[in-house]
């Protein structure tokens, strides 16, 4: 089929197909087949193969390949932006709230607690895993339906103009920037670049004159705020919600919160318990900001405070972010999913204050740092020195540059070319009895160290 518009693909796909694929080995019966392309495949090549498997549909962009089943086989000129504008096309089609959000850290972490909050009242949508980029926030939109009462999605970007593309899809009726720091710095430029990009999404909020959940506690943020005047603002943060920080109470290394009880009341026939505790199974203190951004979300769409403190409590983050894991001989805080200067520095801190035997930190470098690549490295290794743990094992180039430049430190690193050395390395040599930071760059693949720990 030739020459079809947006519309009439999407009258295609809502009318006579059962969700969408981009990957032959995951073929839904009945589903559109997008061939997408990438470095190393052209989904092109795959189009007859998903039809055979059970797909309703296949859209490609190579002419040759229509020929193959004209009836079934939509040529488009572009496979992925086509994708995105159904997309798009299909979010219009549902009066919900959709709260995107993007950040240098948290943004995952917070998209998860926002969405099992809105969860105790509302059938929610959200991101799954990191499908947060041009491929992944179309196909998490093209997941809402008629049952859906409120969406959720996370928009990562290592280049500008990134955010603005995404927003444009997903058109949000709010928004939240968890922070921004130097991340990507290779795509970005600089600080200035990362705040630049990040800010497109409170650019699409202020040109609709939409919601931001705005950290008022991060200069930064309210700064980026304050520029966009059309844009209205529901604040959060530590010091303005007068929250006190709990790290480590009672042996736990698990955060807690007291946040007021928004259902207080000086009437004494009808007082409340003035202050209430949030507990999580979440390592580090800077989750705070996250658990504090998700309970500003839960309120505003009236989700009770009880229900909204319980979904967090319950919540057992996964996917190696700031998860606490015990093996036969050590205790664990794996962080090893992603990692740039902001959040190596805010995880060694926060390791630092807690209450553990024997702390041995394990960084892998972080990647896309440009020019300031080296220097970040060695301030994350003056920092390591200072907090004076057992044992600093490192893993990557980058940290081995930046160690070469402490002239009477080095003695105090072990460095490895890559966690399979590493791993190999603490097979022969096995560490017990110790409290283990895990934490850098997912190139690194640091969790394929955890089997040796």
């Amino acid at each position: 089929m030739k020459n079809l518009d947006t519309e009439q693909i999407y009258g295609i796909y809502s009318g006579n197909s059962q969700g969408v694929c981009t990957d032959t080995r995951n073929i839904l019966p009945g589903c559109m087949f997008f061939a997408l392309r990438g470095e190393t495949f052209n989904g092109n090549d795959f189009a007859v193969a998903a039809l055979e498997k059970g797909a309703a549909y296949a859209v490609v962009d190579e002419p040759a390949v229509e020929e193959a089943d004209p009836q079934r086989i939509i040529l488009v000129e572009n496979v992925l932006e086509t994708l995105q504008q159904v997309a798009r096309h299909h979010r219009k089609q549902f009066r919900i709230p959709v709260i995107a959000l993007t950040g240098t850290n948290g943004k995952t972490t917070t998209k998860e607690l926002i969405a099992v909050c809105l969860r105790k009242k509302y059938n929610v949508i959200a991101t799954e895993g990191n499908l947060n980029n041009h491929i992944g926030v179309p196909l998490t939109l093209l997941r809402i339906n008629q049952q859906t009462q409120a969406a959720v999605i996370e928009m990562g970007a290592s280049n500008p103009g990134e955010i603005a593309v995404l927003v444009k899809l997903a058109c949000p009726s709010f928004g939240l920037v968890t922070n921004v720091g130097k991340a990507h710095l290779q795509g970005f430029g600089s600080l200035e670049g990362v705040m630049a990009t990040k800010g497109e999404l409170y650019d699409d909020l202020d040109a609709h004159r939409k919601i931001a959940f705005v950290n008022m506690d991060n200069p930064l943020l309210v700064k980026m705020a304050g520029q966009r005047q059309r844009m209205q603002i529901v604040p959060y943060g530590v010091s303005n919600d007068g929250a006190r920080v709990i790290v480590d109470e009672g042996g736990s290394p698990f955060l807690s919160l007291v946040v007021p009880n928004p259902c207080f009341t000086a009437v004494e026939e009808n007082r409340e318990e003035e202050w209430l505790t949030v507990k999580t199974n979440l390592i580090g203190s800077y989750n705070a900001d996250n658990v504090l951004a998700a309970l500003c979300v839960a309120s505003y769409m009236d989700v009770p405070a009880a229900d909204a403190m319980a979904a967090i409590g319950e919540y057992v983050p996964s996917n190696n972010r700031s998860q606490l894991t015990r093996t036969e001989r050590n205790t664990l805080v794996v962080d090893a999913y992603n990692a740039n200067p902001t959040s190596m520095r805010a995880a060694i801190e926060n390791f630092a204050m807690l209450k553990m035997p024997a702390k041995v930190l394990l960084l892998g470098d972080m990647l896309e740092l440009g020019q300031d690549s080296i220097q970040e490295h060695r301030a994350i290794l003056e920092l390591a020195l200072e907090k004076g743990f057992e044992k600093i094992f490192l893993v990557g180039g980058e940290f081995a540059q930046a160690a070469s430049q402490l002239p009477g430190r080095g003695g105090d690193l072990i460095l490895f070319d890559d966690s399979a050395s590493l791993r190999d390395y603490l097979k022969e040599k096995p560490l017990s009895g110790c409290s283990i930071l895990i934490k850098g760059s997912r190139g690194k693949r640091l969790e394929r160290v955890i089997e040796a720990l």
